[in-house]
């Protein structure tokens, strides 16, 4: 179990990588932009991306609408 702060709320979650974590949060067909720790994370590398307790995550769910 990893202890992460994501978008300000302490969540306690069994995930090894953010790729793992955007799916968990049933966001895998959503267009999403993650920030980690400060730093903005290329879509291309959420597999890569292994997730540590204490990890800060902003996680921003783009809507389109007219």
């Amino acid at each position: 179990m990893l202890s992460l702060l994501i978008n300000g709320e302490d969540r306690q979650l069994a995930v090894a990588n953010l790729l793992q974590l955007i799916q968990l949060l049933d966001l895998g067909d959503k267009r999403v932009a993650v920030e980690r720790n400060g730093e903005i994370v290329p879509k291309s590398q959420y597999e890569m991306v292994c997730l540590e307790s204490g990890d800060e995550l902003e996680i921003v769910v783009a809507v389109g609408g007219g």
